[in-house]
């Protein structure tokens, strides 16, 4: 089956874009998307942040849970 696009979304092409893009800085004005731009930003470091704290916790606790293994083999096979 294929899927079935907007034929807008098709024949958008470069000055279509820049079409869009002129009207969004008249609507908004410069200084509302830098504020969003920037604030974008700051949430992608949040976030890599976030993963980069969980993956350093993920290892710590892996580590942890290794030194704590308990050594189950009977008496009788140990050397």
């Amino acid at each position: 089956m294929i899927p079935m696009t907007p034929l807008f979304i098709q024949n958008i092409g470069l000055p279509g874009l820049l079409l869009i893009a002129v009207v969004v800085l008249v609507m908004f004005g410069r200084g509302k998307i830098s504020n969003l731009m920037g604030e974008v930003g700051k949430g992608i470091t949040a976030f890599k942040k976030g993963v980069s704290e969980g993956k350093d916790e993920m290892d710590a606790a892996l580590e942890d849970a290794s030194e704590e293994a308990k050594d189950i083999t009977p008496n009788k096979d140990k050397a």
